[in-house]
C-alpha cells in the first residue's frame, strides 16, 4: 500500500518519462510535490524502490526504471482515469488519462565542445557541459557522447545552429551515414559520408556548401550521428 506522496510521486515520474521519454529531475519532482527539500523526495524515491514499484540505475544520471504500477495507475481505460494536473495538460495538449507505462531510462552524456555543420573547425577534446539524453537514442553496445551543432550547412536534414547532436563512438561509417569526421587530425565536422574512387566525400545538406573531397588517409571518422536534442 503506498501513501498519498508516493503514489503522487510515481504517478508524477510516470507522467513525464511518458511525454518527455525521461524521468523527471529531483528539483522538478519537489516542485509537483510541493516539498520544501530534496531530501523528501529521496525517501520517496527509496521507498518506491523497496516496494519494488522503480528501480534506480547505478552510474546513471535521472535514470529511473518504473517496474510497475499499481492498479491506481496500470488499470486499463474502463477503469477510473489517472488524472493530469490542469497545468501539464494546457502545456501539453493531452487529456486527462495517462498512457501505458513504459521504463525509459535517461542518460547524463558529456557534450564535448561544439562541432561545424560548415567549414571544418578545431578538434574537439573538451567536455563542456552534460546533457539528459532519452535511453531509447542510444545503442545498447558502445559509447555516446554529445556536440553542440556550429553552423548552417546540414539544415536540410532539420540540423540547425545550435542542435546538440547525439554521436555513438565507431571508427567506420557506411555510404550516407552523418559523421564526425576528423580532417588531418586538426579540424572536425559533421557531414555525410560518401566514399567514391577511392576518396572520401563529405558532403553537406545545404546547396550554399560544396562538398569536400579528401584521401582516406586524411579522414578519421569519429563516430555517427543517431539522435538530436533541440531546446525551444
Amino acid at each position: 500500500m503506498l501513501t498519498k506522496k508516493q503514489l503522487d510521486l510515481l504517478s508524477f515520474i510516470h507522467k513525464r518519462v511518458q511525454r518527455d521519454g525521461i524521468p523527471p529531475s529531483f528539483d522538478e519532482m519537489k516542485s509537483a510535490l510541493d516539498l520544501r527539500s530534496k531530501s523528501g523526495i529521496h525517501r520517496l524515491i527509496t521507498a518506491l524502490e523497496e516496494r519494488g514499484f522503480i528501480r534506480r540505475l547505478p552510474h546513471r544520471a535521472r535514470a529511473i526504471e518504473i517496474l510497475r504500477l499499481p492498479d491506481a495507475l496500470a488499470a486499463p481505460a474502463a477503469a477510473a482515469p489517472v488524472p493530469v494536473p490542469a497545468s501539464d495538460r494546457a502545456a501539453t495538449g493531452r487529456g486527462a488519462m495517462m498512457p501505458d507505462m513504459a521504463a525509459v531510462h535517461a542518460l547524463e552524456l558529456p557534450v564535448m565542445g561544439r562541432i561545424a555543420a560548415g567549414v571544418p573547425i578545431e578538434a574537439i577534446s573538451e567536455v563542456s557541459h552534460q546533457v539528459a539524453v532519452p535511453g531509447s537514442m542510444l545503442s545498447a553496445a558502445g559509447s555516446h557522447f554529445a556536440l553542440e551543432v556550429k553552423g548552417d550547412s546540414m539544415i536540410d536534414l532539420g540540423i540547425n545552429d545550435g542542435d546538440v547532436v547525439v554521436i555513438r563512438e565507431t571508427e567506420t561509417a557506411q555510404n550516407g551515414d552523418i559523421v564526425v569526421a576528423l580532417v588531418d587530425e586538426q579540424e572536425a565536422t559533421l557531414k555525410r559520408f560518401q566514399r567514391r574512387d577511392g576518396l572520401i566525400e563529405l558532403e553537406a545538406a545545404n546547396p550554399a556548401y560544396e562538398t569536400r573531397r579528401y584521401s582516406e588517409d586524411r579522414v578519421r571518422i569519429q563516430g555517427r550521428l543517431v539522435g538530436l536534442i533541440r531546446s525551444y
